[in-house]
């Protein structure tokens, strides 16, 4: 009797074993457990060395833009293509001996000049820095002050006994001053009014290109620096380029050097790839160009030099834009690309909010899922989070991240870089809870609805 009770009982409860794991078998495949039928093998974040992380940018600081300015002489020193206002009484213009003198003209600056009115003839300084004069030999005046130049006009008419000391009291002013003819391109401002009309899908960049805008600029001599070049095609860079600036030099000498430097580089790469276990490595920095960067570690000072950022003839500025920095969400996550913030760091819990999905909310309708309508009734929410992070050599790794512990732990929740893909899934017990709530909710309150 006592066995047979025994073997009953046994019999329940193997029973009852095999319908329990028949309903979790059934309940899993009912609603399509994306750990199981769509695995990924993801490394937690906290057990990932440090190298496969970005360095945080939150603590960047802005350069001193006083840095990319010139800092203007107390006396403006002149050089070729200055224009003077010259006067000198019975030369210039001749004046007969029985007539009297003939007043000097008074001319205005131009629109947009910062130059006083002048009296003089426009007498050019050449190319050779030699300004040609009636009556004399051209006067050498490059790197002199006004003043400078004045007294040197003197001397020489009083040396070839043309005018007497009394009478020699030239006026010399400055017309114009000489320019510098810059080429300005900018990749951020034409981005900008393309990226207004997008946060209509939570900031998914559509329609972005990369055609820019500037042209040819021309700079006041001591004012052809890069920062008058930024001001007088719109200011700094905008949000939607890099915070730093290239600038190209027109000689021909750092031209040839831009040729060599790819032409070796190539090289070595086509001689390189006939290893099959050979690695591309990325394109280093081209030494002829000169990357001027506007955010530095704090305590960090820039190795900018006057050289560095006086520009001349044909010389580019160079403005790039971002629109690489983007990251990619999918799964549970509504699928989009979406431009990184370029100032400040976003993390996990944060790109999921920009991508419409909060921390415990209720996936959105079109996101996905098999859970059996538990959304309806406020289903568990998703909590297994995996990064999809490319690595050198065309490698990929899967950065794990348990959105429970990221909530409470920061270094759990791992900072997002540019070319991540960001997927949303469940973990398998939460869409069997999902399950068996929706499962409740639809058949269970309606069948206590009948009994009553």
């Amino acid at each position: 009797m006592n066995t047979n009770l025994l073997a009953n009982r046994w019999g329940r409860r193997l029973r009852d074993a095999i319908g329990g794991t028949l309903l979790v078998a059934v309940a899993t495949s009912l609603t399509g457990c994306s750990s199981l039928t769509q695995p990924i093998n993801g490394i937690p974040a906290n057990r990932l060395s440090p190298d496969f992380f970005p360095p945080p940018k939150n603590d960047l600081v802005p350069v001193d833009i006083a840095l990319l300015s010139l800092e203007p002489p107390r006396d403006y020193q002149l050089g070729p293509d200055d224009i003077l206002g010259i006067y000198i009484e019975g030369v210039l213009p001749f004046n007969p001996p029985n007539e009297p003198p003939q007043p000097p003209p008074v001319n205005f600056p131009e629109e947009n000049s910062t130059l006083p009115p002048s009296i003089g003839y426009p007498i050019a300084v050449q190319n050779d820095g030699t300004l040609s004069l009636p009556l004399i030999a051209p006067l050498k005046v490059a790197g002199l002050t006004l003043e400078q130049v004045r007294n040197k006009i003197r001397e020489a008419y009083i040396e070839e006994d043309i005018l007497r000391e009394e009478k020699a009291r030239p006026i010399v002013t400055l017309i114009k001053e000489r320019t510098y003819d810059v080429i300005v391109v900018r990749e951020d401002t034409a981005a900008l009014a393309g990226s207004a009309n997008l946060a209509n899908s939570g900031g998914v960049i559509r329609g972005s290109d990369r055609s820019a805008s500037g042209g040819l600029v021309k700079l006041p001599a001591y004012k052809n620096d890069v920062l008058h070049a930024l001001v007088e095609t719109g200011g700094l860079p905008g949000l939607n380029a890099k915070n730093e600036v290239y600038v190209l030099r027109a000689s021909e000498a750092d031209k040839r050097k831009r040729a060599d430097f790819l032409r070796d580089f190539y090289a070595s790469q086509r001689a390189a790839a006939a290893d099959p276990c050979y690695c591309p490595p990325p394109l280093p920095e081209d030494p002829s160009i000169l990357r001027i960067p506007l955010r530095v570690r704090p305590g960090v000072i820039p190795n900018i030099a006057e050289a560095d950022i006086t520009l001349q003839d044909g010389d580019i500025v160079y403005i790039e834009n971002r629109e690489t920095e983007v990251f990619y969400t999918g799964g549970l996550l509504p699928g989009g690309e979406f431009l990184l913030p370029r100032d400040y760091d976003l993390d996990v819990l944060g790109a999921m909010a920009l991508a419409g999905q909060g921390i415990g909310g209720t996936i959105r309708q079109g996101g996905g899922g098999g859970f059996g309508g538990a959304s309806a009734v406020g289903g568990v929410p998703p909590g297994m989070l995996y990064i999809l992070r490319k690595t050198p050599c065309n490698g990929q790794i899967a950065i794990e991240v348990d959105l429970a512990k990221a909530i409470n732990d920061p270094r759990s929740r791992p900072l997002v870089q540019p070319g991540d893909t960001l997927i949303l899934q469940y973990k398998c017990e939460e869409e069997i809870l999902n399950f068996g709530l929706g499962t409740f909710f639809t058949f269970g309150i309606q069948e206590l609805l009948r009994s009553n």
